[in-house]
Parts: C-alpha cells; structure tokens; sequence
C-alpha cells in the first residue's frame, strides 16, 4: 500500500532543515553554498501587484527576494513556496542551438529555490530547492527537485541514516568482495587501488574513511546547476548536482548524480537516457536511451545508443555504445560500440577494443557468481569470442574468434590465441601484432594520444606499445618461449634428461640463435599453464617471436640511450653512457588506471595511507601528479637495465665501436617497422577479394582514400627521416661513419 502523508500547506518550503546548528536558520548551507554575489531586497507592492495581475502567487510575498534589476513582467503563471530569490531579469531572450526562449519564469512550480541573473525558466511542474546560476535555460522539465540528505552520487551517509542506504560500486567481480565507494573525482587509479589487497582490512577501512572525509554528514544541501546550462524536455531530475555549460535534453530520469562540466569541458545527456547513483565526468557524451546504474563515467567518455553501464567504472577518453557491462573496471581509451557485445566482472587495462558478439564474462559460464577476468593493456577479443572466468591476458592479447571453454592464463604479451578444432589444441602465436599487423599496432598507439581529450595531460598515461608493463612481459616471455623450445628438442630427441629452469633457458637460447627458422617450425613447441585442460597448447612462430622481442625490447632500450645522448658532442657522447648507473631495484611496475608506476611507489603510497601519512584523496592524487612528473626519467632507468640485460652489456663498458654498432641496428629496426606498418596497410589495397568490390583502382581510391593519402603512414615515414638524420648527428660525434 503507498503510504500517503497530508501535510499542512504552510508547511511547503519550508523545514527542509529539522536540526538547525544555534545561531543558524534553516537557510545557512544554502547561503554557504550560494556565492553569486546578487544583493537582493523586498518587493515592492507595486511588483507584487504586477505579480499578481499575471496570475503568480505565493504562501507569503515577503518571502520572495528579488535584485535591483528585476522585472516583474517577466514573471507569469507561477505558484512560489517558502523562501525564492531571484536575480536579475531583464527584457531579453536567451539562444542556445536552435532554441531561443525569453529570459523570465513562466508557467511553473517552485519551492524554496534561487536565481541567478537573467534565467529562462519554462514549464517547470515542479522545482524545489535548487541553487541556478546565471543566464539557465529550463525548459519543459517534469520534476526537478533536491531532497534534503542528496548525496549527489557519492558513496556517504548522512546523518543518522542507515548503512543499508549507501551506495556501492561493486568492481570487478560479481559477489561484491571488491566493491568501492564512488565519490566525484574518484579516478580510475583511485578505484584499482581499492579493489586490490582486500586481505588488508586496515587498508580498506583508510579508503573508507578518506571518502567520507571528502564530505560533510549535514542535511540539507540543496542542488546547484551551473551558469549557462541548458536542460530541455526532460522528466525527472532528483538529487543531481550539475555543473555549468552542461546540456541535459530529453533524458528521462537522472537521480544520485553528480554532472560535471565546466566552458572549456561540456558535458551533454541527451534522449531517452536514465541515470541513476552515480558520476558523470568533465567533457561527457551521452545519448540515446542508455541506462546507466552505480557507475562512474570518467572525462571526456561517451555512453551512446543504448548502453548499458552498471557497478562499473569507465575510464577516461572511452566510449561504450549499444552494448551491456557489469561490474567491470574500466582503465583509459576503451572502446566497445556493437549491439551483442557482454562484459562482465573484468578488470580492462585500456586501449582495449570490443568486438561484436563477445561475451567475456561471469557465472554464465562457471559454477558461480565469483569469477573474474583480467585483460591488459590493449586487450582485443575477436567477432564471437566467449571466455570462462577465471582468465588472465597479458598486454596486447588478441582472441581470435571461438570459444573460449576453460580459463586461460596467457602471460605473452602481442599473441594471437586461437582455438585448433582439428586437433583439439589451444595455439598462442606469439608477437602477432609485430609479425603480422604492425600497422594497426603502431597506428592505435598514435590514435589514442590523437584521441586523448584532457586539457591537461596529466597523469601521463601510457598509450605506447612498449613501456615498462609490456617490456617486462616481453623479457620473461622470451625465457617461456626459450623453455619451451628446449623441453620440445629434448622430446624430439627422446632425451629424457632432467634439466633446471636456468639449463633449458640456456639449452633453448642456444637452439633459438643457431637454428633456423625452419628447423624452430619443425619442433612441436609446447606449453604448461596456459589453460585449464586436460588439451595441449602448441606455441608458433616461436623463432620470429623470439627474435622480434629480442628486437623490440633493445628498441626500447636504445631509445633510451639516443634521448640521453642526443644533444651531447663528441667525446661527452660516450662518457655520458658511462656516467649513467642504471638501478635495477625497482623494475617491477603495475598499471594504476593507466598510469605505470613502479611497484615499490605504489607500496609506500599504500604504507602511507596506512600509516596516516595520508590522509585524504587529494593527497593520492598528488601522488599520481609526482609519479606522473618522474615518469620519463623512471622509464629511461627501466628501459637501460633492460637493454643491460638483454644484450648482457654493461653501459659502463660500452666501446664507442659497440655503440655504433646499436646504433646501425637500431636504425635497421626502425626501417623495418616503417616498412612493414606500409606493407601490412598495403595488403588492403593489392589483395585482389579486398579489389573485388570496386569497378576500378580508380573507385576504390575514392571510396577508402589513396594510400599515398594515410596520414599515420606519412607521419610514420617522416619520423624515420627525422630518426636516421639524429643517428647521423650522434655518428658525426663519435666520427664515425
């Protein structure tokens, strides 16, 4: 039964406060809150009489509080209760798009509300306490309306409310064992931390407590909307907390949320969508009937064409169309646009992209609601994937189509993975992307810094293909690669000699840089541990994958070598490389939202929040902006110790005959990459089924644009002229040729 309450109509607008501090009135928060400057006064009777004739009324004029400028002409068909103030309205109209309104309040309901100056306020059934800024246009809404313990979709209680009421993001997996609190400025790396080491009670309690301090327990805020936002033709809007310069047109419910949006970052919601307990960032899209529940949508992400967003986190620079996830923890530049597409209980470490028909996720596949899946860096599931929780990936991980039937632990960086149904095998081809598809490897990188809206670019985060996460995957994948290419002669041998870790890495390093490629094809390379089954996983291509890390991970290091050298002449040159003392302590790094930090940072930042060293939010966030600030310095240390050792070659000992050397191969390596990114590319324009549909070359230049045209590759080629002519300055240094 709906219980229905009769409250005495004196009492409309007012007690919106029941426990008033003393000295205070009812009206103290709102005053805090309100700084718009206006200084306002009495009506006169001559304006209450203007009012009057155009059919306004209020429980008691004396209540209605105006400025100097204004205009009671401008006010037609409205009923006030309990305290309105209003600023100026003059004779003017307000233009936003196609929409022009006269400036005034016209036709509405409003309950215990200020004003800004010269407002557009239309049609409005029912608005109650609310702050409005200057120059809003309201137009047409059904209900929009604050209650007195809103929490504008933070995760707090107010005073005396039950714990049962508190809002929760429940991350990553389905059970809620990693749920966190979301509160306005929450990032991606704030929500990462809080998921992991949830044996650390005392940790978990901090991160509590450094939320609730963020805000105040006291009721009674009211709702703010920002100078200049337009909200138009929408329904219900309770308890939403909105920036200025925002546009809100057509949405039909949005409650518990904060918008945040400001001249320089617009954020937009637009038809038929529903919001309910939860953030929305700066410079945010979202449109078309998507329904989004306990979630966080972080800057410059969109929501469009009806999806489904809830108890997840979306990082920054992302976009989720059409598709459904849950309880997902989303890192920056995520891309998920197709209609059939299902994620569930995940962790996705950014710059991943979501196919069609994917289904990556939860106790629709295990005995229970408790699986989980992690995806690293650029994780890429292929057209019809379907995976079993519990699943790891390293970075750069591509499914090809299939299903996925036993949880799967692949711990290459850049593999292909496919399913071999003839002979009932698992194949992981690893370093796919580089043997295969360097364009579009190389060109996503270039394409999420392009994307990348923030005006501010900080923290940095890592869109490159190689940084201290993949580069680490890349050196124990070559001991992987390398044991598992020994166990496999062994076999073929049918020497059943039992060796150590160190024996086979040695015995396969050895058969890797002294066999050919053919004779490595010859071997069935095999794996442990890679998936949970009783079938085989068959490694492939292991001499080219080997090699080609080999390659990638001397290109990152040397790169590090020409940025230390680049300005430096002649004998300062190789003295330089000298001087450098690469420390090897802390090559452990994790991907915190996107950001790489090393792993011993982030183990003081956790000891500190413990400790009380810190001690709220912000404070972590200053972390982030330190970290972020050390970064290129930390990744050129992480990047010597790993050329160090790969070429087992101290910098200490470089001869300037051995650093001409690297610097040759370095420069072969790169035209390698710019010749393979034009190759790959290249294929789409040769390849006579790609031709087939087109009358001629003519057509299908116009159609996809001629390759000469690709701005990625004439960019790419560019920076390989700009390369070679700095390895030729370095040279000159060093007098040699």
């Amino acid at each position: 039964m709906n219980i229905i309450k009769k409250v005495a109509i004196d009492q409309l607008g007012y007690g919106f406060i029941k426990d008033i501090p003393k000295g205070k009135d009812e009206y103290y928060l709102r005053n805090q809150q309100n700084r718009s400057g206006i200084k306002h006064r009495s009506l006169t009777s001559h304006e209450i009489d203007v009012l009057l004739r155009n059919q306004n009324s209020s429980d008691d004029w004396s209540k209605v509080l105006v400025s100097k400028l204004f205009n009671p002409e401008l006010v037609k068909n409205c009923t006030f209760f309990g305290l309105i103030r209003i600023g100026d309205l003059e004779a003017n109209c307000l233009s936003f798009s196609d929409l022009i309104v006269p400036v005034g309040i016209y036709n509405s309901t409003i309950i215990s509300s200020d004003f800004g100056n010269n407002v557009s306020i239309h049609n409005v059934n029912y608005l109650s306490h609310y702050i409005i800024g200057n120059e809003v246009i309201i137009n047409n809404v059904n209900e929009l309306v604050t209650t007195n313990h809103s929490k504008f979709g933070n995760g707090i209680l107010k005073k005396g409310e039950d714990e049962s009421v508190r809002i929760w993001l429940e991350l990553c997996n389905e059970n809620t064992g990693r749920k966190v609190l979301p509160f306005n400025g929450m990032t991606a790396g704030d929500a990462y931390l809080w998921t992991r080491n949830r044996q650390d009670q005392k940790l978990q309690q901090k991160f509590i407590e450094l939320t609730e301090k963020q805000f105040d327990d006291k009721l009674g805020y009211y709702g703010k909307i920002g100078d200049r936002t337009v909200i138009k033709n929408c329904k219900i809007i309770k308890d939403v907390w909105i920036g200025p310069d925002a546009y809100l047109k057509g949405a039909n419910k949005i409650k518990n949320v904060t918008i945040n949006s400001d001249p320089k970052a617009r954020t937009q919601i637009g038809e038929g969508c529903e919001l309910v307990n939860g953030i929305v960032g700066y410079g945010c899209r979202i449109f078309y009937g998507i329904k989004a529940v306990r979630f966080v949508v972080s800057d410059y992400s969109q929501l469009k064409y009806g999806a489904r967003l809830i108890n997840s986190f979306l990082g920054p620079n992302a976009t989720i169309s059409c598709c459904e996830v849950l309880n997902s923890l989303i890192f920056p530049a995520h891309e998920q646009h197709h209609n059939n597409s299902f994620l569930c209980a995940a962790l996705v470490m950014g710059q991943s992209n979501i196919a069609a028909g994917a289904t990556l996720g939860s106790n629709h596949n295990s005995r229970g609601a408790d699986g989980e899946v992690i995806m690293g860096r650029g994780f890429w599931p292929g057209l019809c994937v379907s995976i079993k929780h519990n699943s790891i990936f390293a970075s750069f991980s591509l499914l090809n189509k299939g299903d996925y039937n036993y949880e799967l632990n692949i711990p290459i960086p850049f593999s292909l993975i496919s399913n071999d149904p003839i002979k009932d095998e698992l194949i992981v081809m690893p370093g796919y992307w580089f043997l295969y598809n360097f364009y579009a490897l190389a060109r996503n990188a270039w394409k999420y810094v392009d994307r990348d809206k923030r005006i501010t670019k900080s923290p940095i985060y890592e869109y490159g293909y190689l940084a201290p996460d993949s580069v680490n995957e890349l050196m124990h994948s070559k001991k992987i690669i390398s044991i598992a290419v020994a166990k496999a002669q062994l076999a073929k041998a049918k020497n059943k000699k039992l060796l150590t870790e160190i024996q086979l890495i040695e015995l396969g390093d050895k058969l890797l840089n002294t066999k050919s490629k053919t004779e490595i094809a010859k071997l069935d390379v095999f794996v442990d541990g890679f998936e949970n089954s009783k079938r085989t996983t068959r490694l492939i291509k292991c001499h080219e994958a080997y090699h080609m890390f080999d390659d990638m991970i001397f290109m990152y290091g040397v790169e590090a070598i020409i940025s230390l050298v680049q300005n430096k002449k002649g004998k300062d040159v190789i003295n330089t490389i000298h001087a450098v003392k690469p420390d090897p302590k802390n090559q452990d790094w994790v991907n915190i939202g996107g950001q790489l930090i090393p792993q011993k940072m982030v183990d003081g930042l956790i000891a500190n929040i413990k400790n009380d060293k810190i001690t709220d939010w912000n404070q972590v966030h200053e972390f982030y902006e330190t970290s972020s600030n050390k970064y290129e310095k930390l990744k050129a240390n992480h990047a010597l110790v790993a050329l160090e050792a790969n070429t087992q070659i101290g910098l200490s000992k470089l001869t300037v005959k051995q650093l001409v050397i690297w610097l040759h191969r370095y420069e072969v390596i790169q035209t390698n990459i710019a010749d393979s990114i034009q190759k790959t590319r290249a294929k789409d324009y040769s390849n006579s089924f790609r031709k087939m549909v087109y009358l001629n070359e003519a057509e299908m230049k116009a159609v996809v644009g001629d390759i000469k045209d690709n701005g990625f590759i004439k960019e790419t080629l560019a920076t390989l002229i700009k390369t070679k002519h700095q390895l030729a300055k370095i040279k000159a240094q060093l007098k040699v040729k």
